[in-house]
C-alpha cells in the first residue's frame, strides 16, 4: 500500500533529460557535507544555461540549491540504512527533483504527521506560526520550516509517496518537488 501527500501530478516523473546521483553509504559515512556538495552540483548544472545573465544565473543557482539542499538534508537526517537517489531535470521552465530513500517506521509516522499538517494548511500562515512557536518555546522543534519556506516564499510544490515497508521495517520514501525557473532564452 502506498500513501501520497501533496500533488499527485508531481509523481508522474522528473522529465526526459534527468541528472541522477546516487549517494551510497560507505567508508565516508553519508552525512551533512554531502548535502551541500550534492546541492551545489545540481544547482550548477541547472544554472549553467543562464550564464549569459549574471543575475539569472545567481537566482536560479540559489533557488535550485536551496530546494535540493532541503530535500537531501531531510533524506540524510531521517533515512534508514541505504542509498539516497537524487534525480533532477528542467523542462518547460520548471525545475523538478525527486529524492528517494528509505525511512524506518518511526520516522515515517512522524513525517506523515508533519505532512498531514503542512499539506492542508496555508504554508505562509503555518510558517509564521512555527517561527513564533520556536521563538517562544525552546522545546519546540523547527520541523517543517525549510519546506514551509520553500512553499511560501519560493512557490515550490511537493509530493511525498510512502511505499510498503519491508520485513526489516524500512519504508521507501519518494519526495518530489518543483519550482518555476526563468525562460533560459531571455
Amino acid at each position: 500500500m502506498t500513501i501520497l501527500y501533496g500533488l499527485a501530478d508531481l509523481t508522474i516523473g522528473t522529465g526526459k533529460n534527468i541528472t541522477r546521483l546516487r549517494l551510497f553509504e560507505g567508508p565516508l559515512d553519508l552525512g551533512w557535507k554531502h548535502c551541500a556538495i550534492t546541492s551545489d552540483f545540481v544547482a550548477e548544472i541547472v544554472a549553467l544555461r543562464y550564464r549569459k545573465s549574471r543575475n539569472l544565473y545567481r537566482e536560479v543557482r540559489h533557488d535550485v540549491r536551496f530546494l535540493t539542499n532541503e530535500l537531501v538534508e531531510n533524506a540524510v537526517k531521517f533515512r534508514a540504512a541505504g542509498e539516497i537517489v537524487i534525480e533532477a531535470s528542467v523542462e518547460n521552465d520548471v525545475f523538478r527533483a525527486k529524492v528517494s530513500n528509505l525511512v524506518d517506521e518511526d520516522a515515517s509516522r512522524q513525517f506523515q504527521d508533519l505532512l498531514s499538517q503542512i499539506t492542508v494548511s496555508d504554508p505562509g500562515e503555518l510558517l509564521i506560526k512555527r517561527i513564533e512557536a520556536n521563538a517562544t518555546d525552546a522545546n519546540t522543534t523547527g520541523s517543517g520550516l525549510g519546506l514551509l519556506t520553500l512553499m511560501s516564499d519560493y512557490g515550490a510544490h511537493f509530493a511525498w509517496v510512502f511505499g510498503a515497508g519491508d520485513p526489516d521495517g524500512r519504508i521507501p520514501l519518494e519526495t518530489y518537488a518543483s519550482i518555476t525557473v526563468p525562460d533560459a532564452s531571455n
